[in-house]
């Protein structure tokens, strides 16, 4: 229930709330992954349950969409829907200007083409994913599994020249075998501490052969909703310079805090 959630959980809940509202009937929305879309996608499918709201959603990953459909939204790939009216995405760090780093949950390259595909990109965090400068969350980038080591030693030569404090980078695991993206693809984590210029090394990396795409959301991003573990949040627009506060109380709903298990 709400009262064993942890502070951070309670600041992802909030920020997850305040942006479902923005969510309208009819809409079609990107369903972005991780922990803080997870409770996104809860509060709206309490939304079609309890209110009725018509939407359609188009998830970023295989394991939104089954978490989507496991409370009761209608799901579509982004295929059939073409073009989305809002998606609503986490993110690992975002900076004053709204750049993005993200990737930590291996969805990098669909959560980019769903963000790009959509009118407005809203984004929810817990307060300490805000950096004064992106960098010292590691840089994912999805490279072809075909050889994906000489792609590695391209990438950390390609790093000498960059504005950037680390130039080591791993091959992401899971368990004893490297991770595989949902389209079969590896992920480079880049160790870089600090980036000087996100703009210029989004573009350089992608013109590396075995690239796919790299985890630098550089002017996708519209609006961020910042949430506290006391229940505040914050919504910044980036295009209106605007800046609101409000407060979400806590419910005890068992219908979406049944089900902790993300």
């Amino acid at each position: 229930m709400s009262g064993d959630l942890s502070p951070i959980d309670k600041a992802k809940f909030v920020a997850a709330r305040r942006a479902a509202d923005m969510v309208e009937d009819g809409m079609r929305v990107g369903l972005g992954t991780g922990s803080t879309s997870a409770w996104l996608v809860r509060c709206l499918g309490e939304m079609v349950r309890e209110e009725g709201l018509r939407m359609t959603g188009v998830p970023t990953s295989a394991r939104t969409a089954q978490l989507a459909l496991e409370v009761g939204l209608e799901v579509v790939t982004l295929e059939q829907a073409r073009w989305l009216d809002l998606t609503i995405d986490g993110a690992d760090e975002f900076d004053p200007d709204l750049n993005l780093i993200k990737g930590g949950g291996g969805a990098l390259l669909q959560e980019k083409i769903v963000a790009a595909a959509s009118d407005r990109m809203v984004v929810i965090a817990d307060v300490a994913k805000e950096v004064a400068r992106l960098g010292a969350f590691p840089l994912p980038i999805e490279v072809i599994p075909f050889g994906w080591p000489a792609t590695q030693m391209l990438v950390e030569e390609t790093l000498i020249s960059m504005d950037v404090m680390g130039r080591t980078s791993t091959l992401r695991m899971n368990g004893p075998l490297p991770y595989v993206t949902d389209e079969g693809n590896h992920i480079l984590d880049l160790h870089l501490t600090r980036i000087g210029h996100p703009r210029q090394l989004a573009l350089v990396l992608n013109q590396i052969p075995g690239v796919v795409e790299n985890g630098l959301f550089i002017d996708i991003c519209d609006t961020v909703v910042i949430g506290y573990g006391d229940g505040r949040v914050e919504v910044r627009d980036i295009n209106e310079g605007t800046v609101e506060t409000d407060r979400i109380d806590f419910v005890e709903t068992e219908n979406l805090f049944g089900d902790l298990g993300d």
